[in-house]
């Protein structure tokens, strides 16, 4: 296979950034009385919110409209940076640009999140487009950013052999999977193996420096 363009997920393939998320979750969910345990938020790391509230908090599209304010106004200010780098991701990237790699940002964030979070820790340089969710929920599921980035790219059909995905979720498989593309899920994020071979993950990487090898295989 010729990986030539290679779309990388955000949250928990490129970054740590579950100690901010949880955070902002935590007073969203105050906000109405809630409290969870570390384990019962970690359903929440990868998928939007608007999907995840409904599921595991019962939350009606108003009480959604809500949430989802309280938790931006935390995680703009304050969360976001609450954040790090996986440690041999910068030399990834690099790697990649290196060896002629076109590399794009397909991330369940909202853009101007993801802006912020990849220019902060520099990662910025390494990418020829940034994809990501809109605050108005008009793109917010994985496989309409995928699409949205395909588009914005310029992808014709006879591109899609050349692409392949790279995430730490089940809605990164299956987001890939809608739009035809293959999908690399990596272990070290917050996703599990048993979630990803339900999936149909095509194919499973341990670590940063196990996914370099492969990407340049």
């Amino acid at each position: 296979m010729n990986r030539q363009y290679i779309f990388f997920d955000l949250d928990g393939t490129l970054t740590d950034s579950q100690p901010g998320i949880y955070e902002s979750l935590r007073i969203m969910l105050n906000h109405f009385g809630i409290e969870k345990t570390d384990e019962e938020l970690k359903p929440f790391l990868g998928p939007a919110l608007w999907d995840s509230l409904p599921k595991y908090c019962g939350f009606t599209h108003e009480k959604c409209v809500e949430a989802v304010e309280v938790f931006r106004k935390h995680y703009f200010s304050t969360g976001i940076y609450n954040n790090s780098v996986y440690e041999g991701i910068p030399e990834v990237l690099e790697n990649l640009k290196a060896a002629g790699k076109n590399l794009v940002l397909a991330t369940g964030k909202p853009v101007e999140q993801a802006e912020i979070v990849i220019n902060h820790f520099g990662l910025g340089k390494y990418f020829d487009f940034i994809g990501g969710s809109t605050l108005d929920k008009s793109r917010s599921k994985k496989g309409q950013v995928i699409a949205y980035a395909m588009e914005q790219m310029k992808f014709t059909e006879t591109d899609r052999s050349k692409i392949i995905m790279v995430g730490d979720r089940d809605n990164d498989i299956n987001g890939a999977h809608e739009n035809g593309l293959e999908v690399a899920a990596v272990l070290y994020g917050y996703g599990s193996r048993p979630e990803f071979e339900k999936a149909g993950a095509d194919y499973i990487v341990d670590t940063v420096v196990a996914l370099g090898k492969f990407l340049l295989s």
